[in-house]
């Protein structure tokens, strides 16, 4: 297709009727959106509290296992030899 035949088929569908919006397409949209904005929040919601819940257990493990420290020595150290 060439561009003046490319012009003349822009022209011709911009000069037709404009399509029928529904009238309860604003209304949807605001739904759509309203609903999207409340998933979002609740996700965010449920990551914070599973970071939170994983920062208590950490916590906890580490206040009982006190992975710092070294392990006890599994045999008696060699003295006097």
């Amino acid at each position: 297709m060439k561009r003046p035949e490319r012009e003349a088929a822009v022209r011709q569908i911009m000069e037709r009727a404009p399509a029928p919006v529904p009238p309860d397409l604003c209304a949807e949209a605001v739904r759509r959106g309203e609903r999207l904005l409340r998933r979002g929040r609740q996700v965010r919601r449920v990551l914070w509290l599973l970071a939170w819940a994983l920062a208590v257990a950490f916590g906890v493990w580490v206040a009982r296992v006190h992975p710092w420290t070294q392990p006890p020595s599994r045999t008696t150290p060699l003295t006097g030899w």
